[in-house]
């Protein structure tokens, strides 16, 4: 296997080839690696986990693994599977655990394969081996297979925001995703092998008040924290000073067990930034109530790296997809590595609350046919804190575009506007003035291509958006669990459970989305577990000033970057204007059209041709010989 990818699964067809793949993947001597077989004792899922861990129960020949942050109790998951009628059955029993881990199970001749559907746990497959094999990991599937890498899906994502459904095709040829709410069936039949996808998951209806919905919110974040939490003994929690992660870390100290908690927060360069000082008072409440040992550690400024700092040398990690994290990456690993010096065997985030509780403009449009006036004034307070002129938010309410329609706009040749309305299925870009007239064609030709097949993931662009954003986020979110893998620290985002997702989402736009107050929802969820005078918080900072002065102080790394850039002879980019613009770091091009994607795309080609050794032909798609 290549080098970058430490931590996998793979679930493997029960044939010879199959079990010849498994000795590949499975060195004797790796941490955390281990197999589950199949009833002929052929290796059925094989891992390489140093963090996650691996629960199985079975029943007969019917089988039930998890793969997740902790471990599920045997007689839980007996309870689960034992009353089981099938497939279905089994999946929807597994709604009482907390919704963190890969589920693979075996009913009879029926093997299912899912992930999360929060999206934060994906799952891919490609023929194989005599069959299909399913991985959490694509570049695993690329080694087997010989698959090459997509130019089409590559171009994609030098987009800022990559539009539903194209966000889940694979950056390597042959291989695909499956949609979170789907879940993979692999059958052996009379013609052989087959694979089918079915629906496991529907987001609850916004049926619930304020009132009946917070505290199931608090109990399944509660929940989500518990579970994770269990058996160890030394913790961190990042306190940025944001109300999300101050709730997580008061969750993780009433969680039961007796442990250690470090806090750790970064200090902000600027001197208006108000982060710091919510969460030295957050450490403070902290230390006076929990009754057991906490510690704060505050990162000077001075020691945080600015964005774009070691480009070259800190993939260490070769990443589902390029995200838009690589000019941030340094900053990851300096914080990890002063949670690991801490003692720390388990870093908790508040990842996941912004897409959660902000709540976007579109949702709020969602109230229109039922609640016109309560739409209006939600609506004219965006509008005020946002800019949006008025007659092009009339605009916007009025018009009515299918999803398929807004798909096939959703990209521009224009400038980007300023103050537009996100009344919509989704934002509208433009495309960067670096990408090359091929790589426009290409963006251009995929957006129009599904817009003849592509549905919403919800009937109304507000449902449709909520769901989106935290599929956005929580695939973002795996980068960071993959830098902690590297860093030698798990990273939690508990947001991003399954049940706190499905919490959050039935409760009422109105009662979840307020444009005078601040994540209403999460501040009523955690009236019992925040102290009052940190959830009176009502600001959030931003780090728009540490972006720009990387592009200033880290200019000459960008510079080397575009000269011998992999984007660039892909005939993806224009180097020598990428080139221009590094030397110019306050452009008014870089204001409009932010770069991060491009870095991004750019530093995740360079890793993953580096995955394969220097001779192999790693662009065959049809290339059959396993790769050892």
């Amino acid at each position: 296997m290549p080098g970058h990818l430490r931590d996998f699964f793979a679930v493997l067809p029960d044939t010879p080839e199959g079990q010849a793949v498994a000795g590949r993947l499975r060195p004797a001597e790796a941490a955390g690696a281990g197999t589950v077989p199949h009833p002929s004792g052929r290796p059925w899922v094989v891992f390489r986990l140093p963090f996650r861990q691996v629960s199985r129960v079975t029943r007969g020949d019917d089988a039930l693994v998890l793969i997740g942050p902790y471990r599920v109790p045997d007689d839980i998951l007996h309870g689960i599977l034992g009353p089981a009628r099938d497939t279905a059955d089994l999946h929807r029993r597994l709604a009482r655990l907390p919704g963190l881990h890969h589920v693979v199970s075996r009913m009879g001749d029926d093997v299912c394969v899912r992930g999360t559907a929060s999206g934060h746990r994906r799952v891919y497959h490609a023929g194989y081996a005599g069959g299909r094999v399913a991985s959490d990991r694509p570049a695993l599937l690329a080694h087997l297979t010989g698959a090459g890498i997509d130019d089409a899906a590559l171009a994609l994502r030098l987009l800022d925001f990559v539009p539903h459904p194209l966000r889940h095709r694979p950056l390597w040829r042959g291989l695909e995703e499956v949609d979170p709410a789907y879940a993979l069936s692999l059958r052996d039949g009379p013609g052989g092998p087959r694979h089918t996808v079915w629906r496991w998951w529907r987001p609850p209806e916004p049926e619930l008040g304020a009132r009946r919905g917070a505290p199931l919110l608090a109990a399944a974040l509660a929940d989500s924290v518990r579970a994770q939490l269990a058996g160890h003994t030394r913790i961190s929690c990042e306190l940025s000073g944001g109300l999300d992660s101050t709730s997580v870390a008061f969750l993780a100290l009433e969680a039961p067990g007796d442990r250690e908690t470090a806090l750790l927060t970064v200090a902000a360069r600027e001197s208006h930034s108000e982060d710091e000082t919510w969460a030295r008072l957050g450490a403070e409440d902290a230390r006076r109530d929990a009754g057991r040992s906490v510690e704060h550690h505050v990162v000077p400024a001075g020691d945080a790296p600015l964005f774009y700092a070691d480009l070259r040398g800190n993939a260490r990690e070769l990443l589902d997809e390029p995200f838009p994290v690589a000019p941030a990456r340094a900053r990851a690993y300096l914080l990890l590595g002063r949670a690991a010096a801490t003692g720390s065997r388990y870093h908790l985030t508040g990842y996941g609350g912004d897409e959660l509780f902000n709540g976007l403009p579109s949702s709020c449009r969602d109230l229109l046919p039922g609640s016109p006036l309560k739409a209006w004034n939600r609506i004219g307070a965006l509008r005020h804190q946002y800019g949006w002129p008025l007659w092009p938010t009339l605009r916007a309410l009025l018009a009515r575009p299918s999803y398929a329609a807004w798909l096939a706009g959703a990209v521009t040749h224009e400038p980007p506007a300023d103050r537009g309305p996100l009344l919509s299925w989704g934002p509208r870009q433009s495309l960067p003035p670096w990408l090359t007239g091929d790589a426009a064609a290409l963006i251009l030709d995929e957006l129009r291509s599904a817009a003849g097949h592509a549905e919403p993931l919800g009937p109304r662009p507000g449902r449709h958006t909520d769901l989106d954003t935290v599929r956005v986020g929580a695939r973002g979110f795996q980068a960071l669990e993959d830098v902690g893998v590297t860093a030698g620290l798990p990273v939690a985002a508990p947001f991003y459970d399954d049940r706190v997702v499905e919490a959050a989402l039935a409760v009422r736009v109105e009662d979840r989305v307020v444009p005078w107050r601040y994540k209403p929802l999460l501040v009523e969820a955690m009236r019992e577990v925040v102290p009052a005078r940190l959830l009176a918080r009502t600001t959030k900072d931003h780090m728009s000033a540490d972006d720009v002065r990387g592009l200033r102080e880290h200019s000459a790394d960008l510079r080397a970057l575009w000269e011998d850039s992999l984007l660039a002879r892909r005939g993806l980019v224009d180097a020598a204007r990428l080139g221009r613009l590094a030397d110019d770091p306050y452009s008014p091009v870089l204001q409009r059209y932010p770069v991060d994607s491009t870095v991004s795309c750019e530093t995740w080609l360079r890793t993953a041709e580096d995955a394969w050794p220097a001779g192999e032909d790693h662009r065959d798609p049809e290339r059959s010989e396993a790769v050892s």
